[in-house]
């Protein structure tokens, strides 16, 4: 049976609780000249036969065939306006409800530029507010019965995500350029689900992103990379580390084979060192590690040191008709007294 009402107020002790129904069930007795309360931040829509029809701001009220004009013409149809009659009250709570969260409940795929396919996790916050009453409860609360900010959420947590996946197929390349992109995708985010609340007469205040991750071997890889670009050159890396080797193997020269062995094993060199080695003094060789005097000159095929007079490499067997600079390592014409190159005066053979 109908309850009849005489004063309809609402009061929510956990400021928590986004819409509340009078009666919580079935519909509620109303007659002419009863008290309607609305406090602060609330909005009372009386709704009937699955419509939302009058609304009222905070203020306390008399309720009459003026202040229900809608009602008043349904009633009227119905029971020739005589009193009590049925209606449900709709009391809206139109506070800002802040730190809101939202997240992926299965990873989103993405065609990233450097991974291929990767599939990614996503979460956020956001904040909302009841911006149209009548609007909101005639499409979500009305016919749907989203009372809560839970079971709201998860409505609106569906719609974010969605528009998450258009975004990040035409916002972002690569995952790498995540960091710098961020900015660009909470602004694009908030103006793209703005339009989507709007049509439910909520407001959307802020909506963030706090964080996109990737799966961990795609993570693990991002690692790697970064891990290679912050040694830079390898050449000269590995270089630089068999010089230490070297260095360490001369100073420990009792211990050599397995101190060698052990530095091997951390540089991951292991059985290569023989050849890392020799091909680390080439190198030193190349730049000009071993000095050449007036009395030496260098094969300019093979490089190998030579006395001045030499007419042959005994190394790669090439007739010396002309040779290096001492100095600056341009190759000499034979006869030539001076470097071309840097003005060095030139032994003769």
């Amino acid at each position: 049976m109908p309850r009849l009402l005489d004063i309809i107020e609402y009061t929510d002790p956990t400021g928590l609780e986004l819409v509340h129904r009078i009666p919580e069930s079935g519909t509620a007795d109303i007659k002419w000249g009863a008290q309607l309360v609305v406090r602060e931040t609330q909005s009372a829509v009386f709704f009937r036969d699955g419509k939302a029809l009058d609304t009222f701001g905070p203020g306390r009220y008399t309720l009459t065939t003026a202040n229900l004009p809608i009602l008043t013409t349904v009633v009227k149809s119905i029971s020739g306006g005589q009193t009590p009659f049925q209606a449900e009250v709709y009391f809206v709570n139109q506070k800002v409800f802040t730190d809101l969260k939202w997240g992926t409940k299965e990873p989103i795929p993405f065609r990233d530029a450097e991974f291929d396919m990767v599939r990614l996790r996503a979460f956020g916050i956001y904040s909302i507010r009841v911006a149209d009453p009548q609007l909101f409860v005639n499409t979500l609360v009305g016919t749907q019965g989203l009372y809560s900010t839970e079971t709201l959420g998860s409505f609106l947590k569906g719609i974010i995500i969605s528009r998450l996946n258009d975004l990040l197929g035409s916002v972002l390349k690569s995952i790498l350029d995540l960091a710098r992109e961020y900015d660009e995708l909470n602004a694009a985010i908030k103006i793209k689900v703005k339009d989507d609340f709007d049509k439910y007469g909520i407001e959307l205040r802020d909506c963030y992103i706090q964080a996109i991750s990737p799966p961990d071997d795609v993570q693990k890889m991002i690692d790697e990379r970064t891990s290679m670009k912050a040694v830079g050159d390898m050449g000269r890396f590995m270089q630089y580390k068999t010089a230490k080797a070297i260095e360490e193997i001369a100073t420990h020269p009792g211990g050599a084979t397995g101190d060698a062995m052990g530095m091997g094993t951390g540089l991951g060199m292991g059985m290569m060192m023989p050849g890392m080695i020799q091909q680390a003094m080439q190198s030193a060789q190349s730049h000009g590690a071993t000095p050449i005097t007036e009395d030496k000159k260098s094969c300019p095929q093979c490089r190998t040191i030579l006395p001045a007079e030499a007419k042959f490499c005994p190394a790669c067997g090439i007739k010396m008709e002309s040779v290096a600079c001492p100095s600056c390592r341009a190759m000499i014409p034979p006869g030539a007294k001076f470097c071309p190159g840097c003005g060095s005066k030139i032994s003769p053979e």
